[in-house]
């Protein structure tokens, strides 16, 4: 390409400060270094570790930042050792990574590289320790190693996921993040079997791809749990079919879902962060075979409270780390079986906006509207 070892000018949204609306900045892109690569990003998503890390309330404020990483692109030009991919090839980003090399990725146990595992307080490139981006030569800091609020962007090979060219971006971007982290958590390490009976705490686009997960596996009942009473239409459409808010019930909601199954689930999937929906998705299980699985991030001061009696009767707690997939081994899989229509991604797409009007995408998602908005950088 006519731009390889160039610095392109283009468009990206900038955070400036902590909850203040994004500004769409022209941003200087400098080529990809040794083990990077340069992007075209045509579509992007709004995930919520955006919006937590743009509201800055309880970490470490980065700024100015170009935020971003649930998307698909297309690779522009790549740094010297990248063997892997070549200008043309279609990706997704992704925010943790895969070197091949250390023993995490080596093991087939693990996707928690030690290379490039998630790092939110880190706003460089770890090769050199700089920024790519920059506006009049004042830097601009990345996020999570993918920054894909703009329409160019630099990042490490082994962040990457090279997919099937035939996929449509704007569809399977949303595979970056959230839906294979909900689909991977009950697929991977929950594993029902057909029949099975599974409970899904919170019901936001996390914990609906755990649930279409546990409808790929042929589960018989879907046991959806969240305190707002409205989701439960939109979880029908992935397989729900129950639902219980822990409202309506004077007991514990594990209690409520003993009852309801006959001795406890056989599995079930938190993607809430709430540390009590995590205690009560443990104790929800069945003695003797059942899992409960942890996907949502707790507070930092969060302990995890319940009687030792609860394993010892064998019931099994896990948690999972990105649903579990090795992001470049893994992706390009679950995007097949979006190719192969047994995982439907359009039902999580809610919201589609032009690049330009990115702060409506942030407006939806403080209301709690939809599930995933795509942002299309070439309106």
């Amino acid at each position: 390409m006519a731009t390889a070892g160039k610095v392109i000018k283009c468009k990206a949204a900038v955070a400036w400060e902590a909850g203040k609306p994004l500004s769409i900045e022209e941003v200087e892109v400098a080529p990809p270094q040794a083990m990077e690569v340069r992007v075209k990003i045509l579509y992007t998503a709004l995930c919520h570790t955006d919006v937590y890390f743009w509201e800055a309330k309880g970490q470490t404020p980065v700024f100015p930042r170009i935020l971003g990483h649930e998307a698909g692109g297309i690779v522009e030009s790549v740094g010297e050792g990248v063997t892997e991919l070549a200008p043309g090839d279609h990706v997704l980003p992704v925010f943790t990574g895969e070197c091949k090399e250390c023993a995490h990725c080596k093991s087939e146990e693990s996707n928690m590289c030690d290379l490039l595992r998630i790092n939110v307080d880190r706003g460089v490139m770890i090769g050199d320790g700089k920024s790519r981006f920059s506006i009049k030569g004042q830097p601009i800091f990345h996020f999570v190693g993918t920054s894909t609020f703009s329409e160019y962007t630099v990042i490490h090979v082994g962040c990457l996921a090279k997919i099937n060219p035939e996929a449509p971006l704007d569809k399977v971007c949303v595979l970056s993040c959230g839906i294979s982290t909900g689909l991977g958590a009950t697929l991977n390490v929950a594993k029902p079997v057909k029949g099975s009976t599974v409970a899904i705490f919170g019901l936001g686009a996390v914990g609906l791809a755990a649930m279409e997960g546990a409808r790929l596996a042929g589960a018989s009942r879907i046991i959806g749990v969240d305190l707002n009473p409205a989701k439960f239409e939109q979880a029908k459409k992935f397989g729900c079919t129950d639902f219980v808010n822990p409202k309506d019930h004077d007991k514990p909601v594990q209690e409520v879902l003993i009852e309801m199954t006959n001795g406890g689930v056989d599995r079930s999937v938190e993607c809430t962060g709430n540390v009590n929906a995590m205690i009560s998705a443990f104790e929800c299980v069945h003695d003797g075979w059942g899992v409960a699985v942890l996907v949502g991030v707790p507070h930092r001061e969060d302990q995890f409270k319940t009687h030792p009696m609860n394993f010892l009767n064998e019931k099994t707690l896990k948690g999972t780390f990105f649903g579990n997939y090795k992001p470049r081994t893994d992706l390009p899989n679950v995007v097949e079986m979006y190719m192969k229509k047994e995982l439907e991604v359009e039902k999580f797409i809610t919201h589609s906006v032009p690049f330009s009007e990115i702060n409506t995408a942030f407006d939806l998602m403080l209301k709690g509207e939809g599930l995933r908005c795509i942002m299309r950088m070439e309106d």
